[in-house]
């Protein structure tokens, strides 16, 4: 069959459905489904996904049949309008507009007003009795098609209309006079043929073509890559195009444009919640040109309208039940609904939404579940304003995107990213964002601008982003020149610090100190019903007792990862265990080693406290011994300027010591060197030293009623062997403890799986190992050969976008040229990697290690409690396969446990409705 190439809609009927996203577009199914409702939406066509994705397999030209098909749709629109494309008495005009599967605001691009030109401009200014209406659309047009269409740019249309608007000491777009308006479409024209030394295409057919082209190839721009590999969108989606019939917003003071949202995108609320602007263009409102007005005041302007349009969305919202984005454009008093599609949110508003569609019936427990996204969830966990703290509020602005953020000014998106990093925190101030800032606003704490509403694009990318944002701040004189901003009498410079909360809207200048939130109401009721829905468990990586108690009141069953080496780099620790390590005789080591026990004990003692009746998992001495001495450079330096001064003899000859025990624990490749189980292996009082402080720490917790259940694991095991002699030491450590103490504490001895040898032969390692937690960090810089600590350059060159210089790592231009340093990078980058594996688990590598030795593992002993502790365990991906291939438990920082436990919770759902159309289709074939 023949693949269709063109969906047409109007009148209320559409070739379309709402269910055909893959096909149309979210856009183009929206706009299909809205007109079969009966809603009013100007006729126009959908080009499908397909044909986008055939352009660039032909090699950036049209598929065959399209220019024909696309042809005989304009003849269509002419008889349903009743209007002529390219006439010069009733002009038809028609938007193009992107569309892809996934809604991605602002990324692609759009051309309004198409089908004017010198002819057709004198038609609509008599056919409409307005001349300042038809060359204000003839401009627009002009300026989209020069920017998007012909690459021009924007900065050069923007400065020759802000000319005309000092010239004639206009506020706004709409006080600039009509004869003006003529010579700006001239000054246009001029600026076109001189950057493409062609005139500007007055054929309506060659500006539709080059317009659906521009779109299409707006699939692969710079900010469209860059925002699907932030969002994990695949590359292979193409766009839908659709081509619509003109209806205009600045047709006079009865015409407006705008957009909305059924219920409050920020906080959740049941309001109705938008923006408008009269005598407009949808883009004025989304670019923050113009600061709109409240939905609440169309039911003044035009009251009528106001409840035609809210009755729409208010059926619109209960027939996709969810939360919908609309554009609305109100023409000579009469209302067009222009786009529905589920509306972004900030994840506090994700809660609270899901929530209340539960409790009014419009949704179920697990489809509220299914709808938030983990890896938002993260972002409710971190600090807030301090409430104890008085601050003077400098300014204030549109509460956007709620959160509370503090950084330093940074006036240009380039910067953000530079700035950031080198670990700066910065906070993105703009007169209004546009999607070239998109790689600027993602590398920003918070973003503040000066224009722009609670829709523009500002608000609508940061509430996705789930970054604090504050717009429409008027008090903010931003200087770009002088790289400064004042607000009021306050000077402040890039670089100087300031704080935002965009929950009130408050810009503060200076720095704010933060607290933990309070994680109750929505949020609890969500935990609660993932809850009562996961199978898989969820731990943390806690080093601390404060860890340990933020990890309990985020939900967490236990510690997956307590790493004990960092307990040793403690001040007041690090001199002792130096001295341990340069110990000449094992009288002299042990002597350090039981000061070291004294301080380990009381650290298992607050962990395990903290954790009461919860299992702790206590990875014994991972690290090289080296790790824990000063730098072989640094002593060297050190010990030429003591032999130079000649001063102090004693500490040159405690240096040259040091220097010479590093000298001989220097290994060429630390990581896969003396570390681990083969140090407990070759000195065994570090492994003892150790268990008797965990098993001391036990008894003694047990002794005042306190539950404890400590789990030992032997890291950087790769054979049975191994695990045999290390699990002799700790099980003769504790039964020695125990006896002492005259108690019995219940405990397991195990192993993580960080090497493949160990995944490989994990049934062997099972026979002593009494549970497996993969290490998957080091399991995957293994298993690629990839060094975690210095892949980053290359990875991100791997993957199907790169946006940073692999020679120093700093922002690569749309060349290919590093804004840094200057290098060019040869070659394109290539789609070898189309995710971070140290972010992602690697199913088809190491996922496929882990398999194994969970079924090895089990075979050997089928209770065995099998657990992630590497970074992965947080990451939702990662959690779906860790629930499909059987795992306990995962671990990971607190602050990703909610992130966690949802995402095991929609595992657990997904398997469910996988198994229940395995079961359909097998009943279905046995009919």
């Amino acid at each position: 069959m023949k693949a269709k190439r063109i969906y047409f809609f109007a009148k209320g009927r559409a070739d379309g459905t709402g269910d055909m996203k893959d096909l149309l577009g979210g856009k183009g199914a929206g706009l299909a489904e809205m007109t079969r409702a009966g809603i009013p939406v100007p006729p126009g066509f959908t080009i499908p996904t397909t044909m986008c994705l055939e352009y660039f397999k032909k090699g950036l030209r049209f598929p065959q049949g399209l220019r024909e098909d696309v042809k005989k749709s304009i003849k269509r629109l002419e008889s349903v309008t009743g209007k002529g494309f390219g006439s010069k008495e009733n002009p038809l005009l028609v938007s193009v507009r992107s569309g892809a599967k996934f809604s991605m605001p602002g990324m692609m691009d759009t051309i309004l007003n198409l089908g004017l030109n010198d002819q057709t401009v004198g038609g609509l200014a008599d056919k409409t009795g307005n001349q300042r209406f038809a060359y204000d659309s003839y401009r627009r047009f002009m300026y989209m098609f020069g920017d998007v269409v012909l690459g021009i740019g924007k900065k050069v249309f923007e400065e020759i209309f802000e000319g005309y608007k000092k010239k004639f000491n206009a506020k706004d777009d709409t006080s600039v006079p009509h004869a003006a308006l003529k010579s700006v479409v001239e000054d246009f024209k001029n600026i076109i043929k001189s950057k493409t030394k062609k005139e500007f295409p007055q054929d309506p057919y060659q500006q539709l073509f080059m317009a659906i082209e521009a779109v299409f190839k707006s699939w692969n721009n710079d900010r469209a890559i860059y925002y699907r590999k932030q969002n994990n969108i695949p590359e292979n989606l193409g766009t839908g195009v659709n081509v619509q019939t003109m209806v205009f917003g600045n047709a006079g003071d009865d015409s407006a444009t705008g957009v909305g949202f059924t219920r409050n995108p920020a906080t959740g609320q049941k309001v109705f919640y938008g923006e408008y602007l009269t005598n407009a263009q949808g883009e004025d409102v989304v670019a923050g040109i113009r600061t709109p007005k409240q939905i609440s005041e169309l039911a003044k302007e035009m009251p009528g309208v106001y409840r035609q349009l809210q009755s729409i969305t208010t059926r619109l919202e209960k027939h996709y039940r969810d939360v919908q984005d609309f554009e609305f454009t109100i023409e000579n008093g009469k209302l067009y609904m222009l786009q529905t599609r589920t509306g972004k949110r900030t994840p506090q508003a994700a809660l609270k939404i899901a929530v209340d569609l539960v409790k009014e019936r419009l949704i179920t427990k697990e489809q509220a579940i299914a709808r938030i996204e983990p890896d938002k969830l993260e972002q409710l966990l971190h600090p807030v304003f301090d409430p104890k703290v008085k601050y003077e509020v400098s300014a204030k602005g549109l509460a956007a995107s709620p959160g509370a953020a503090s950084g330093i000014v940074v006036l240009d998106a380039n910067k953000a990213v530079e700035l950031s990093q080198k670990s700066e925190a910065v906070i993105l101030l703009r007169e209004e964002t546009s999607p070239d800032d998109i790689h600027g606003m993602d590398a920003s704490k918070g973003i503040l601008t000066r224009r722009g509403g609670m829709t523009s694009h500002a608000a609508v990318v940061a509430r996705q982003y789930g970054k604090p944002a504050v717009v429409g701040c008027e008090a903010l004189e931003i200087d770009e020149k002088t790289r400064s901003v004042k607000i009021g009498n306050k000077l402040l410079k890039e670089g100087d610090h300031i704080s935002i909360n965009g929950t009130t809207g408050d810009v503060i200048i200076g720095k704010v100190p933060f607290v933990d939130p309070d994680l109750t109401g929505d949020f609890k009721t969500i935990m609660t019903w993932s809850d009562n829905i996961r199978r898989l468990g969820v731990r943390a990586n806690a080093d601390t007792p404060r860890d340990a108690m933020r990890a309990r009141s985020f939900g967490a069953q236990g510690i997956g990862l307590c790493r004990t080496e960092h307990m040793f780099f403690a001040e007041d620790r690090i001199g002792i265990m130096q001295k341990m390590i340069l110990a000449e005789t094992r009288e002299e080591r042990l002597k350090f080693l039981d000061m070291l026990l004294v301080m380990q004990r009381q650290d298992f003692t607050g962990i395990l406290k903290e954790m009461h009746g919860l299992p702790v998992t206590i990875r014994l001495l991972d690290p090289p011994l080296h790790e824990f001495l000063p730098k072989r450079e640094e002593l060297m330096v050190e010990i030429t300027k003591l032999e130079f001064n000649g001063l102090n003899p004693g500490e040159l000859a405690e240096k040259k010591k040091l220097l010479a025990r590093v000298e001989e624990l220097h290994e060429f490749n630390p990581m896969l060197g003396l570390r681990g189980a083969r140090l407990g292996i070759i000195m065994p009082d570090i492994t003892r030293m150790q268990v008797r402080g965990i098993i001391e720490a036990a008894c003694d917790l047990s002794d005042k009623g306190i539950k404890v259940y400590p789990e030992i694991m032997l890291p950087v095991i790769s054979m049975e062997e191994e695990m045999h002699a290390q699990k002799a030491i700790v099980i003769q450590t504790a039964n020695e403890v125990m006896k002492q103490k005259n108690k019995k504490i219940k405990f397991l001895v195990g192993t993580m799986i960080e090497l493949p040898r160990a995944a490989i032969t994990a049934d062997e390692i099972a026979r002593e190992a009494e549970f497996f937690s993969f290490g998957t960090n080091d399991l995957t810089q293994t298993t690629y050969g990839f060094s975690r600590d210095d892949a980053g350059r290359f990875i991100s060159f791997y993957r199907s976008y790169s946006e940073h210089c692999p020679v120093c790592g700093g922002r690569l231009n749309k060349d290919g040229i590093c804004e840094v340093c200057g290098y060019k990078v040869p070659v394109k980058p290539q789609n070898i990697l189309s995710f971070d594996p140290f972010a992602t688990i690697d199913v088809k590598g190491v996922g496929e290690l882990v398999k194994i030795a969970v079924e090895k593992g089990r075979k050997t002993r089928p209770d065995i409690k099998l657990g992630i502790c590497g970074e992965h365990g947080g990451d939702p991906m990662t959690v779906r396969f860790c629930h499909d291939v059987g795992l306990t438990y995962v671990s990971c920082s607190p602050y990703r446990l909610p992130v966690a436990r949802l995402a095991a919770a929609q595992a657990s759902l997904s398997a469910k409705a996988a198994t229940a159309v395995r079961k359909s289709r097998i009943l279905s074939r046995s009919r």
